[in-house]
């Protein structure tokens, strides 16, 4: 056994480590063996070097004088780049209010990983999918530990054993347990005929809108559209959100939105703000303590039907609704689901679920008006699929309409409006390339950037649902296309969201053809909201009254 020292090009060569190396190992152990003495994450990155000079193989090591340097893909050890910004405030004004052109403008100057510091909290962003999949993956490396520069932090919530909550947690570990089934395909499949009932019950709203010859705002509506839907299948409860054009969205609905919103701006302003007894930090405490009482309520007046508890898969596929299932839900051993773990995820299912869903159906309909060719698209393929108003949607249809997917897929590509998954370093760490991160570093893979770098996207900008079928894309990385980000703490909601999307858009664009009343106006986002949604996109819904032949390649 030899012992030779080793240290981290680009690192004073005085850090260098004493480390065992028996003659008999491979060039990949030695790689491994290192890699672990000094963080690197990926081992198969590291090079050897002794005064500049390459050292290709295990000899050429074993016979080096003098301390040896490693180096990773190539490059030096180096702290991960990043605007200076000012002082107090850090890259606020870097970022804000264009939070997403900033973002891009600062992946071009610095490249596929950059820092920012704002207000006392630092935050990492990547755009590089290989980068993403590491930060992902829970291992020993990354976690999703919400700590305070996590943008997650001033609504964590452990209870909640899901999106608010760590990784490394009795209550995660639980919670994950339960809910998944009632979330998987087979379960959402019986959800199909809710979903329909409800956007057909919000037609006489859109066609009275049409009547009046009124353009709408698209996102309020969708709010209510998508709360409605998962306010019936999470808590078996009706908001009324469309028994009037001018219906109010629910107090819970308004709330949870609310929230996102106080998150986002709280966040962003740094730890002082977030420690005021007043305005917006104390109105994020008082939403919290209203959300949990109108909770409480679907729960207690939950009725069970007199049926009895169910294995979790079982309790999935009859349940009428997810207070439903977590009543009736038992796994192997017979437990289930503690009851003082009742209220914190079904809120978190509630407000994910219809957030997320209903900036994404804005962002669908701004495809129908915004680039040319894609509804007619989308209802010629209804047609030819004997699509007609009384057709129910199933898996089998939805399978059926391929177009449909790649459009839907192209739209979380180029639209996404998740921004903020974010996992937290485990320990001193070295990424690919060289980059240095410390414990308890969070970073956030920036969707939007990560489906829109050129990089790795060919065109990016142009909205082409048919890249789908080539085999660029179909050989892309396996972390290029994350709309529900990726590895075991991505969003167990996404069969549920995209079902419901899958319903939704085809009856609307059967019915309605879409024309938006401004062209001319630039959309706009709210930066200091937690996810990306059109803020002014307003829309002429016009009720058809001819519907085109079936092409020649009809079914």
């Amino acid at each position: 056994m030899l012992s030779k020292q080793f240290y981290l090009a680009g690192e004073d060569v005085t850090t260098a480590r004493e480390i065992d190396v028996s003659p008999d190992i491979e060039l990949g152990d030695l790689q491994e063996i290192v890699a672990a003495h000094f963080g690197i994450v990926e081992p198969k990155g590291v090079s050897f070097s002794s005064q500049t000079v390459t050292l290709p193989s295990l000899h050429d090591i074993l016979t080096a004088e003098g301390p040896i340097a490693i180096s990773i893909d190539g490059k030096k050890v180096r702290e991960v780049p990043g605007p200076r910004g000012l002082p107090y405030f850090g890259a606020f004004f870097e970022i804000y209010p264009d939070h997403l052109g900033n973002h891009q403008r600062l992946f071009d100057l610095y490249g596929p990983l950059f820092t920012t510091s704002i207000m006392g909290r630092t935050v990492y962003h990547t755009n590089d999918p290989a980068l993403a999949s590491i930060v992902f993956a829970e291992n020993g490396f990354f976690s999703k530990v919400i700590n305070q520069d996590h943008p997650l932090y001033p609504i964590k919530n452990q209870q909640a054993g899901v999106f608010l909550s760590d990784t490394n947690t009795k209550e995660w570990r639980i919670v994950h347990k339960f809910l998944p089934p009632a979330f998987g395909p087979k379960a959402v499949r019986h959800y199909a005929p809710t979903m329909q009932a409800t956007v057909e019950d919000a037609f006489k709203v859109f066609d009275e809108l049409d009547e009046r010859n009124e353009a709408w705002n698209v996102y309020p509506y969708m709010l209510k559209l998508g709360s409605q839907a998962v306010g019936k299948l999470v808590l078996g409860f009706d908001f009324h959100h469309f028994t009037s054009v001018d219906a109010p969205p629910h107090e819970l609905v308004l709330l949870i939105a609310e929230s996102l919103e106080l998150n986002k701006k709280i966040t962003s302003r740094g730890d002082w703000y977030a420690a005021l007894p007043f305005g917006d930090p104390k109105r994020l405490r008082a939403i919290k303590d209203r959300i949990a009482t109108l909770m409480d309520e679907p729960i207690q007046n939950a009725k069970r039907g007199g049926i009895q508890d169910l294995d979790l898969q079982d309790a999935a596929l009859k349940a009428e609704n997810m207070i439903d299932y977590i009543l009736r839900a038992t796994d192997s051993k017979g437990n289930k689901l503690p009851k003082t773990s009742f209220i914190e995820p079904l809120l978190v299912a509630t407000g994910a679920g219809f957030t997320t869903t209903s900036s994404l159906l804005s962002w669908l309909i701004y495809g129908l008006v915004a680039y040319p060719g894609m509804q007619d698209r989308l209802l010629q393929e209804l047609i030819d699929n004997n699509f007609d108003d009384t057709t129910q949607i199933t898996p089998e249809l939805t399978e059926k309409l391929t177009f449909l997917d790649k459009y839907i897929k192209e739209t979380q590509r180029r639209h996404n409006p998740s921004f903020q998954p974010a996992r937290t370093a485990l320990r001193d760490l070295i990424l690919p390339g060289g980059y240095k991160l410390p414990e308890g570093a969070v970073v956030i893979p920036a969707l939007h950037h990560i489906h829109n770098n050129a990089a790795v996207w060919d065109s990016p900008a142009r909205f082409d649902p048919d890249r789908w079928d080539t085999d660029a894309v179909k050989g892309r990385h396996k972390a290029a296309y994350i709309p529900f980000a990726t590895g075991p703490r991505s969003c167990i909601g996404f069969n549920f969201a995209l079902q419901e999307v899958k319903v939704f858009l085809p009856k609307l664009v059967y019915r309605y053809r879409f024309e938006r009343e401004d062209e001319s106006e630039t959309i706009e986002y709210d930066p200091m909201f937690q996810l990306i949604r059109p803020n002014n996109l307003y829309v002429r819904a016009e009720r058809r009254t001819a519907w085109p032949p079936r092409s020649s390649g009809g079914k």
